[in-house]
C-alpha cells in the first residue's frame, strides 16, 4: 500500500524508503538507512548524531530533519483524518446501523437514500468492480487490471475491505501541502497540452454569469469509475444529460468535471479539489452519451448532440507519481441558431439493481440552473418558463454577438519584461551573474539569433538535442568560445571527490560545461538517444545529481539564474529538469523561460504547473517574441559587447585575440592593448569603483582605464613603479644576462601598494609587450605551456616574438621555481642565445622585511615599504586635499588610503578604529562576524569569507531553506534577495568590509581592509575576552562550518589559523614552531588553554590527522609526553604511511629522551635507565619507519627519519658510556661498551634485567651507520650550500649547513668504535676491517660527503693533515689488499681531494695508477656500484693532454657507461618536487693542467669571488662568476658542438654527451661552441655556453 496512506508508525522500511525518495534524499543514503532498520517509528526518533554516524553529509541532514518534521505535523493530522474518512466511507457501503449512527454523530449531513444524490452513493458502493489499480495508458488504451471475474462482482463488492482500499487508492489521499489554485481548461478546447495538477482547486461550483463564460458543475465520480460498464455509463450519462438540460434550457454555456471534489464528497478535501479518476476505457464514456437518444424528446435530439460536446479527457499530474488519472469533462454549448425557441425535457437512465438492467424515467422533465446546482422545473413554474424562451434566446443572441466584437488585446511590452527579468531592472546586465541554460533542439534559423548566448556568462548548458553538435546550438557555441562536453552521469561523482576535486575534474568555472541531457548522435561512444520512459527509467537520476551538485556545493542561491530556451516541441525530461531545478532553488525567483512559439511554451508550462502555478510561470517567462528581437534587445543590455580584443605583436601593430582563443589561456589573465575600452559604465559605478579602490579593494584594469581617459582622478604612482620600469626595460633593452626566464622581483610590506604598483607597470607596458597575471591555483606545468603558446600566438616569427610579462603574486618558492623551470625547458630547443628575454617574471610577494630581500639582491630586486619618500608625501598629501574638498567627505570612506598616508602610523590607527567602533553593539551577530573575520584576516593571510556563509551567519532570507509551497505562496513576487547583504550591515560593518570576487569561481567574498585593521579591531572587540575563546566560538558556529557553499576555503583557512606556521622564507617575520595564533595563547594565555582549543579543533573539523600532530608537538614541547605519544599515535592512527606524521612521533620519543638524560642524577634507579634507553630505541624505530614511508612519497622528499635516527643514536651512544655497567679503560676508551654492541658479550649484571633490549642494542651501530650513509649519498647529489642568513640567526644546523653537521656526528659515532683495544683476538679478521674503518671515519674520510667538506674548511693545512693521514690508514699497497668498494671509492676520492689542497703531497699516487685500482667499477659489470664510483670514472677517464694523446674508443666507453650510469641512478632518485630541492651541485671543474692537478674544485672558484656568501651565490645564479679574470686563468674553456639541442664534447676517439646547466642557453641547431665542464653526480655538466666565432 502507497505510504501516504498509513500512519507513520506503521511504515516498514520499504516505505521510509519511498518516502526518502520522493524527498531528494541521496540513493547511497536511502540504502545505508534500509541497511539500519529504520521503520516508521525509528523515523519518528532518528537524530542528527545518528546520522552523522552512518555517514550522512551535513546538507542532506539538514533537509531530512525539515522534512521529517512537517512529516509528522502532517501524519497527526492525518490520522483524525483517516478516522473521520473511514466511517464516512463504510457508512456510503454498508448498510448497517450501528455504522450508521456514528456517521450521524461525525457528519452533520449525509446522502439520504431517499433522495437522487443518496441512492447513487449507495448503489455505487455495490458494484464496484474487485481490486482495480489506477494504471498508465498510451493514447487511451486501457484494460482494467482485476483480480477477480464477473460472476465474482457482486460477491467482492460486498467486502468492506475491497471497498474501503479501493476509495483510499485515488480519493482518500489526503493532501500534504496547502492546496494552489487552478485554472480551467479553455472551454470548447481539446488541447492534449493543457494538464491540470493533482491537490490544486478549481474555483467553486459557479451558476450562470453571462451565457458565455461556462457554469461549472463538479462530480467526484470516485466511486463510479470503478463501476462496471452498464453502471458506470448510466451514472455518468445521467450527470451529464441532467447538467445539459439545464445549461441548454436557460442558454448558457456549462461544463461538467468528473474527478473534482463536490460539496458532497467525503471530508477532508476541499471543494473543488482536483483528485482525477482512472479511465479504463475511454470509449465507454464517449459511448454513454448515446443516451442522448433515449433521454430528449425526437425533435430536439439533433440539437442535444450539436450542443453536448464529446467528452475531453485532460491528464491529471502529480509530482513523482506514475499513476495515471483523468478529470472527464463534457462541455455544453447551447449556440443561439440551434437551440432557439427549443425546451429541453429529459428523461434520466437508471440502474435497477433487482432487474439487473438500465431502466428510464417515465416522465419527461426539463432541468435548469439554479444557482450552482441544476434542479428540475417544477410544474407550477413550467408555462412560466417556456414563455421566457423567447427573452433567453434574444439574450444568447446578443451574448455571442458582443463576444465576436471584443477588441484585440494589445501586444504586451515584452521587451521591458525581458530587460526586467535579466537585468534585475538595472541598465546593464550584471557580468557576475552566473547563467544555468536549459535548451532543446535548435532549428537553422534559430542559429542565426544566438549571438546573445556567445556574450552570456554560461556556466552550463543542459542541452536536449542529440544532434546540437552537429547542427545545433553546440555546433554554433563552440565556435566561438572554449567548452567541455559532458553527459549527466558524468556529474555522478561516484569516485567521491571533494568538491574542488571534481569541480577540477569537470573543468568547472575554466570552460563552459555543455552537457548532453540524452545522447549526442556525431559521439563514437555507447551514449545513445533513448524514448521519454527510458530516459525517465535510466538518466533522471543522473539528471537529479547534477542539479543537486549545481545548486547545493557550487553556486550559491542568488548567483546565478537559470535560463529555459525552448526552440522546439517539448518534451517531458526537459520539464522534468524544470522540477529539479524548481526544487533545489525553492522556487522561481532565479529561473526564467523564453519561447518565441506559444505552443511550445503551452506544453511546458501545463507539465510545469506540477511544480509551479500557471500564474508565476508566466510572470517569468517571455512568451511570443521573436528570437531574433530577444538576441538583439539582450545584446543591448550587455556591459560589453565587443567580440575581439587586441595584443602587440613584434612588428609593432597589432593582432585580434578572440574570446575562443583567450579562454584556452585559463591560467593566464591577460592584459590586452585595448584593455575596457569596450566597457559601458555610469557616473555611479565610475565612482562606486573609484571609491571602493581607496577604500582598500584591490586595483583592477578599471581604474588605470577610468584615470587614464580622465573619467576619475589620477592614480599615485610611487617611486618604486618607475623603479621596476627602469629594471623591465634594462632587461628587454639590454638583457645583459642572456637568458630566455628572467625575474624582478618586488618584496613589499602588506598594504602598501605592492600589487597596485606591480599592475601600473604591466599597464604602462600593454601596448609594447604582451603582459598577464598568473593565476596560481593552476600548477606551473599548465601556466607554462599557456604562456608560451600566449608568446606565439599569431606570430609570423616565434622566435622574435615579443617578450611575455607574467605577473605572479603571492606565490611561494617552490611554485616560482617551478615555472621558471619549466618555461626554460619549454623555450630552450626553440631559442638561439637570446637578444631579450622571453618570459619576464615579474615577482610581487608580502615581506615584513622588504629591505633586507632588497639588500640580499639589489640588482633585481625592488623593497616597498609603508615609508613614504618627501615626494610620495607631496603626492598623498595633494589627493588626500582633493577628497577633503568634496562634500560630506569622511575620512573613513577612503580608510586604507588615510592609513596609507599616515605611513600606518601605530596610534593614528588606533584612534582611527575607536571612531569607527564607538556605539557598536557588542553583543549583535553582526559584531561577533566582525570578530570573526578580524581573527581569520590578522592570522590568515589573504583569507576571507564567502558572502553566503555570513548571509547564513546572519539569517538573511537568500539562504533559509523554504518549503516549496511556501515559496510559492509566502511571496510570489520575490525580488533577487530581498535586501542586498551590505544593505543589511551597520556603518561600522560597511566601513571596514570590503567585498571580493573568488578567483576560482568567482562568487563574492568579505574581508577586513587591511591586516593592521584587523589586528586593531580584533584587540579593541575582543576586550578582556582572549582570543582563545573567540575562536572556539568561532568553531560552534554552525551556519559557517557546515554551510556548503565555499566550504572547503574557509576550512582551509581555519586550518591556517591553527597549523600554519611562519616561516621567513614566505614573507613573515619569523620562523614559528607553531601557528602564531597558538603561540600567541600560549603567551598571553598558557599552553593548556592552546591545548584546550587545539582539540576542540580536532573534534569540530572531523578529527584531522595533521590536528592531533600539532597537539603532539605543542604536548612534547611543553614536556607532557604522555599526552604527545597518545596525540601521536591518534595521528598515525588517520595516516599511517605519512612520513611526516610518523617523523613527529620519532620526535615526541626524542624529545622525551633528550629531557631524560638531560636530567639525569645519580639517585636514578636500573629502572629508570632501561626507561631511558626504552625511550631512545623507540625513537629510532618510529624514524626508521618515517624512512620507510618517505621512500614512497613521490611528492616530497623528507630526510627528518635519517637526522632524527643519528641524533637519537649518537646521544645514547654517549648515555652508555656514562653508565657503570661499562666502565672507561685507563685511556679513555670503551672497550666493554664496544665490545658489548659488536659482539656477542653481555655484561653478567644487565644479561637479565636488559633482556628485551640486547638485540636492538646490538643492531644500533648498524643502524646509525646505514642513517649516515643514506644522508651522506643524499647530500652529494644536491645544491646545499650553507646559508648565511641562516647561520648567523642560530638555526639547526642540520638546516643551514648540513655538510658540517654530517661531519660532526661521523666523528661523533666513530670515536666510540675506533679504538684499538676494542675487540679480543679471537675477533681479529673482524678487527682489521671495522678499526680501519672507524678510524677513516673518525678523520672525516668515512663517506663521499666528508671527505669532500675538507674543501670547504677554512684551515687548509688541517685538512691536508687530516686527509693524508687517512691514506696512511689504508695499506701502503692498496692492490695488494682487497678493499671494500665503498673503502676503496673513498680512498680514490681522498687523492682527488688532497690533490686540491696539496698537490706536492708524498701520499699522493698518480692519475694512471688511480686508473687501475678503479678498473673493478667498469670490468666487474654485474655487480651494482654506488654512483659515487661512476662519479669517479667521470675524473679518472676524461681525457688528459698528457696520458691520453693515442686514441682510444674503450676509455670512451667507460665515460660514457659511467654518464648513462650516473643519469639513470639520478632519474630513481629523482621524485616529483620542486627544482629548487633537486638543484644538480656541481664538485669539480675542469682546470688548466694534466694528471689531478687539472680538477678544480667549486669551494676554490669561490674563493676567488668577493663579497658575501648570499652575493657570491647570487653570482653563481646570475652567471657574473665567469666574467671574473681569475676564474678565466685556472679554468680550462672545451670545444665542443651541438646537435639539436644537444652539446658533446670530443674524447678519446668519439663523441661524449655533456648536459648543459641552463637549457635555454644552448644555441638552436648545429653550433660550435666552448663552455667549462663540471663534473656532478648527474654527469658533466656544461656551463657558460657559447657559439664558438
Amino acid at each position: 500500500m502507497d505510504y501516504r496512506q498509513l500512519p507513520l508508525d506503521e511504515w516498514n522500511e520499504s516505505h521510509v524508503k519511498c518516502w526518502l525518495e520522493s524527498i531528494g534524499i541521496k540513493k547511497e543514503y536511502v540504502e545505508k538507512l534500509c541497511e539500519e532498520e529504520v521503520t516508521g517509528p525509528v523515523l519518528r526518533e532518528i537524530d542528527e548524531p545518528f546520522l552523522k554516524k552512518m555517514g550522512m553529509r551535513r546538507g542532506q541532514i539538514h533537509i531530512l530533519m525539515c522534512k521529517r518534521s512537517q512529516l509528522l505535523g502532517q501524519n497527526s493530522e492525518m490520522d483524525s483524518t483517516k478516522a473521520m474518512n473511514d466511517n464516512i466511507t463504510v457508512a456510503g457501503v454498508l448498510d448497517n446501523s450501528k455504522t450508521k449512527s456514528k456517521r450521524k454523530q461525525t457528519k452533520p449531513k449525509e446522502p439520504d437514500s431517499s433522495t437522487e444524490e443518496g441512492k447513487s452513493v449507495l448503489q455505487e458502493s455495490k458494484h464496484t468492480q474487485p481490486d482495480i489499480k489506477p494504471i498508465s495508458f498510451q493514447d487511451g488504451a486501457s484494460k482494467p487490471q482485476c483480480s477477480g471475474t464477473k460472476n465474482t462482482v457482486h460477491l467482492l463488492s460486498k467486502s468492506k475491505n475491497t471497498h474501503t482500499c479501493t476509495m483510499k487508492a485515488f480519493v482518500m489521499d489526503d493532501p500534504v501541502e496547502p492546496l494552489h489554485q487552478s485554472s480551467f481548461r479553455p472551454f470548447n478546447s481539446d488541447n492534449i497540452n493543457f494538464k491540470y495538477v493533482r491537490n490544486t482547486v478549481l474555483r467553486p461550483e459557479s451558476g450562470i454569469v453571462n451565457l458565455i463564460i461556462p457554469c461549472h458543475e463538479y462530480k467526484s465520480f470516485a466511486q463510479a469509475a470503478l463501476l462496471d460498464r452498464p453502471r458506470l455509463q448510466t451514472k455518468f450519462a445521467s450527470e451529464v444529460i441532467k447538467f445539459a438540460s439545464a445549461c441548454m434550457n436557460l442558454r448558457t454555456n456549462g461544463t461538467i468535471h468528473f474527478g473534482v471534489m463536490d460539496r458532497v464528497a467525503n471530508e477532508g478535501w476541499a471543494h473543488g479539489q482536483i483528485a482525477g479518476i482512472p479511465v479504463r476505457d475511454k470509449d465507454m464514456y464517449v459511448d454513454a452519451l448515446d443516451y442522448i437518444e433515449r433521454c430528449f424528446e425526437p425533435h430536439v435530439q439533433e440539437a442535444a448532440r450539436h450542443c453536448i460536446h464529446p467528452p475531453v479527457f485532460t491528464e491529471v499530474i502529480q509530482a513523482d507519481s506514475c499513476e495515471q488519472y483523468f478529470v472527464v469533462e463534457v462541455d455544453i454549448e447551447p449556440l443561439f441558431n440551434i437551440v432557439k425557441g427549443k425546451i429541453f425535457q429529459v428523461c434520466l437512465p437508471r440502474f435497477d439493481e433487482k432487474a439487473n438492467k438500465v431502466i428510464m424515467e417515465k416522465d419527461k422533465v426539463p432541468f435548469q440552473r439554479i444557482g450552482a446546482k441544476s434542479e428540475p422545473v417544477t410544474n407550477n413554474y413550467l408555462v412560466t418558463f417556456i414563455q421566457e424562451l423567447q427573452e433567453r434566446d434574444s439574450r444568447r443572441e446578443r451574448a455571442e454577438s458582443s463576444r465576436h466584437d471584443n477588441q484585440i488585446d494589445e501586444p504586451q511590452n515584452l521587451g521591458r519584461k525581458l530587460s526586467v527579468l535579466v537585468t534585475d531592472g538595472k541598465n546593464y546586465m550584471n557580468n557576475s551573474l552566473w547563467y544555468i541554460l536549459v535548451t532543446n533542439k535548435c532549428g537553422e534559423e534559430d542559429l542565426k539569433s544566438i549571438n546573445f548566448l556567445l556574450h552570456m556568462n554560461i556556466f552550463c548548458v543542459f542541452d536536449f538535442d542529440e544532434d546540437s553538435g552537429v547542427s545545433g546550438l553546440y555546433s554554433k557555441y563552440k565556435e566561438c568560445r572554449a567548452t567541455t562536453c559532458h553527459f549527466l552521469q558524468d556529474y555522478s561523482n561516484d569516485s567521491k571527490m571533494s568538491t574542488a576535486e571534481f569541480q577540477k575534474h569537470l573543468c568547472l568555472f575554466v570552460k563552459k560545461s555543455w552537457i548532453f541531457c540524452n545522447g549526442r548522435s556525431d559521439y563514437f561512444g555507447n551514449e545513445k538517444t533513448c524514448d521519454e520512459n527510458t530516459w525517465t527509467r535510466t538518466k533522471r537520476k543522473y539528471l537529479k545529481k547534477a542539479v543537486s551538485f549545481i545548486c547545493d556545493e557550487l553556486l550559491p542561491q542568488g548567483s546565478f539564474l537559470v535560463l529555459f530556451l525552448l526552440m522546439s516541441p517539448v518534451e517531458k525530461p526537459i520539464v522534468d529538469t524544470f522540477h529539479e531545478f524548481y526544487s533545489e532553488m525553492h522556487g522561481m525567483e532565479f529561473i526564467m523561460c523564453v519561447s518565441e512559439s506559444e505552443e511550445n511554451y503551452e506544453k511546458w508550462a501545463n507539465l510545469a504547473q506540477a511544480s509551479c502555478s500557471l500564474e508565476t510561470l508566466e510572470q517569468r517567462s517571455i512568451v511570443g517574441m521573436k528570437l531574433s528581437h530577444v538576441d538583439a534587445t539582450i545584446q543591448s543590455m550587455l556591459p560589453s559587447t565587443t567580440t575581439t580584443r587586441h595584443l602587440p605583436v613584434s612588428t609593432k601593430g597589432c593582432c585580434a585575440l578572440p574570446t575562443l582563443e583567450e579562454e584556452k589561456l585559463y591560467s593566464l589573465e591577460i592584459l590586452c592593448a585595448d584593455q575596457c575600452d569596450d566597457i559601458k559604465l555610469d557616473e555611479k559605478e565610475i565612482q562606486e569603483i573609484d571609491e571602493t579602490f581607496y577604500r582598500g579593494k584591490k586595483v583592477s584594469w578599471k581604474n588605470f582605464w577610468l584615470a587614464e581617459n580622465g573619467l576619475c582622478g589620477k592614480i599615485i604612482e610611487r617611486e618604486a613603479c618607475e623603479e621596476v620600469s627602469k629594471m623591465l626595460n634594462d632587461l628587454v633593452h639590454r638583457n645583459q644576462f642572456k637568458y630566455s626566464v628572467v625575474k624582478l622581483k618586488m618584496f613589499h610590506q602588506p598594504g602598501s601598494g605592492g600589487s597596485t604598483i606591480a599592475r601600473q607597470v604591466l599597464w604602462k607596458q600593454r601596448k609594447n609587450l604582451r603582459c598577464a597575471v598568473v593565476k596560481t591555483t593552476y600548477p606551473a606545468v599548465t601556466v607554462c605551456q599557456q604562456a608560451v603558446d600566449f608568446r606565439h600566438y599569431d606570430e609570423r616569427d616565434c622566435k622574435n616574438s615579443l617578450p611575455v610579462i607574467l605577473l605572479v603574486e603571492d606565490y611561494d618558492e617552490e611554485y616560482l621555481d617551478d615555472l621558471i623551470y619549466s618555461l626554460t625547458n619549454a623555450m630552450g630547443p626553440n631559442k638561439r642565445h637570446p637578444l631579450r628575454p622571453s618570459f619576464i617574471l615579474l615577482c610581487c610577494k608580502r615581506s615584513n622585511a622588504p629591505e633586507k630581500h632588497c639588500k640580499d639582491s639589489q640588482q633585481d630586486t625592488v623593497a616597498v615599504t609603508h615609508k613614504l619618500t618627501d615626494q610620495e608625501k607631496k603626492q598623498f598629501r595633494a589627493k588626500l586635499k582633493k577628497f577633503e574638498d568634496q562634500p560630506d567627505f569622511k575620512s573613513e570612506y577612503i580608510l586604507t588610503f588615510v592609513l596609507m598616508s599616515k605611513e600606518f602610523d601605530t596610534q593614528y590607527l588606533t584612534e582611527l578604529v575607536k571612531n569607527i567602533l564607538r556605539g557598536i553593539d557588542l553583543s549583535s551577530r553582526e559584531t561577533s562576524l566582525m570578530r570573526y573575520v578580524a581573527l581569520l584576516n590578522f592570522y590568515v593571510h589573504n583569507s576571507y569569507i564567502s558572502l553566503s556563509h555570513c548571509e547564513a551567519f546572519l539569517g538573511l532570507g537568500a539562504y533559509q531553506v523554504i518549503t516549496r509551497s511556501e515559496c510559492e505562496f509566502k511571496n510570489q513576487d520575490m525580488t533577487r534577495r530581498e535586501c542586498e547583504f551590505k544593505n543589511h550591515l551597520s556603518e561600522q560593518a560597511r566601513l571596514i568590509f570590503i567585498e571580493l570576487r573568488e578567483t576560482t569561481t568567482y562568487l563574492s567574498s568579505i574581508q577586513i581592509i587591511h591586516h593592521l585593521v584587523a589586528k586593531e579591531i580584533l584587540n579593541q572587540l575582543s576586550g578582556h575576552r582572549p582570543q582563545s575563546e573567540i575562536a572556539m566560538e568561532l568553531l560552534q558556529e554552525k551556519a559557517f562550518l557546515h554551510h556548503r557553499f565555499g566550504q572547503e576555503e574557509f576550512i582551509k583557512f581555519i586550518r591556517n589559523l591553527f597549523i600554519r606556521r611562519d616561516k621567513k622564507s614566505r614573507g613573515d617575520n619569523t620562523d614559528s614552531l607553531f601557528s602564531p595564533f597558538i603561540e600567541h595563547i600560549c603567551n598571553t594565555e598558557n599552553s593548556e588553554k592552546a591545548i584546550e582549543v587545539l582539540k576542540y579543533a580536532y573534534e569540530c573539523l572531523g578529527k584531522d590527522a595533521f590536528f592531533a600532530q600539532q597537539l603532539a608537538r605543542l604536548h612534547y614541547n611543553y614536556e607532557k609526553f604522555e599526552d604527545a605519544k597518545l596525540w601521536a599515535e591518534i595521528a598515525k592512527s588517520h595516516l599511517p604511511n605519512d612520513s611526516f606524521i610518523l617523523d613527529t612521533e620519532g620526535q615526541v620519543y626524542r624529545k622525551w629522551f633528550s629531557i631524560r638524560v638531560d636530567k639525569r642524577s645519580d639517585e636514578d634507579t636500573p629502572e629508570d635507565v632501561i626507561e631511558i634507553i626504552e625511550i631512545a630505541l623507540k625513537a629510532m624505530k618510529c624514524f626508521r619507519g618515517a624512512q620507510q614511508a618517505a621512500k614512497s612519497e613521490k611528492d616530497s622528499m623528507n630526510n627528518a627519519g635519517y637526522f632524527g635516527e643519528v641524533e637519537v643514536g649518537c646521544r645514547l651512544l654517549k648515555l652508555l658510556s656514562t653508565l657503570d655497567v661499562f666502565p672507561e679503560n685507563a685511556k679513555g676508551g670503551h672497550v666493554e661498551l664496544v665490545q658489548y654492541l659488536l659482539t656477542d658479550y653481555i655484561p653478567e649484571g644487565i644479561r637479565k634485567s636488559w633482556g628485551k633490549l640486547h638485540s636492538r642494542l646490538k643492531n644500533l651501530r648498524q643502524n646509525i651507520y646505514n642513517a649516515l650513509d643514506w644522508i651522506s649519498e643524499d647530500l652529494s647529489y644536491f645544491q646545499t650550500d650553507k646559508n648565511q642568513a641562516d647561520a648567523e640567526e642560530g638555526r639547526e644546523e642540520q638546516v643551514h649547513n648540513p655538510r658540517g653537521w654530517l661531519k660532526r656526528q661521523f666523528k661523533i659515532y666513530a670515536k666510540f668504535f675506533s679504538s684499538e683495544l676494542v675487540i679480543e683476538e679471537n675477533y681479529a679478521g673482524f678487527k682489521t676491517q671495522l678499526i680501519r674503518h672507524m678510524n677513516i671515519c673518525k678523520y672525516g674520510g668515512g663517506n663521499v660527503t666528508t671527505i669532500l667538506s675538507f674543501l670547504s674548511d677554512s684551515n687548509d693545512s688541517k685538512s691536508v693533515q687530516n686527509l693524508e693521514h687517512i691514506i696512511s690508514i689504508y695499506s701502503e699497497d692498496p692492490w695488494k689488499e682487497s678493499l671494500e668498494d665503498v673503502d676503496l671509492i673513498n680512498y680514490i676520492l681522498c687523492h682527488f681531494t688532497l690533490a686540491c689542497l696539496a698537490p706536492n703531497s708524498s701520499k699522493l699516487l698518480d692519475l694512471p695508477k688511480l686508473r687501475e685500482l678503479s678498473k673493478r667499477f667498469f670490468q666487474m659489470k654485474r655487480r651494482a656500484f654506488p654512483a659515487s664510483a661512476h662519479f669517479l670514472l667521470t675524473f679518472l677517464y676524461w681525457p688528459d693532454p698528457a696520458l691520453d694523446k693515442d686514441s682510444n674508443s674503450d676509455k670512451d666507453c667507460i665515460l660514457r657507461s659511467a654518464i648513462d650510469t650516473m643519469k639513470r641512478l639520478h632519474d630513481i632518485k629523482m621524485k616529483n618536487i620542486a627544482p629548487r630541492k633537486k638543484k644538480i651541485y656541481t664538485h669539480f671543474f675542469l682546470g688548466k693542467g694534466y694528471g689531478l692537478l687539472k680538477f678544480i674544485p667549486k669551494t676554490k672558484i669561490d674563493k676567488l669571488m668577493r663579497g658575501s656568501l648570499d652575493e657570491r651565490r647570487k653570482n653563481w645564479q646570475n652567471g657574473q662568476v665567469w666574467k671574473i679574470s681569475e676564474v678565466h686563468n685556472v679554468l680550462e674553456r672545451v670545444v665542443g658542438w651541438t646537435e639539436d639541442g644537444r652539446i658533446f664534447a670530443k674524447g678519446h676517439s668519439g663523441k661524449i654527451p655533456i648536459l648543459p646547466l641552463h637549457f635555454d642557453s644552448v644555441p638552436p641547431g648545429n653550433e660550435n661552441v666552448t663552455f667549462y665542464v663540471g663534473f656532478s653526480f648527474n654527469g658533466l655538466v656544461a656551463h657558460d655556453i657559447r657559439v664558438k666565432m
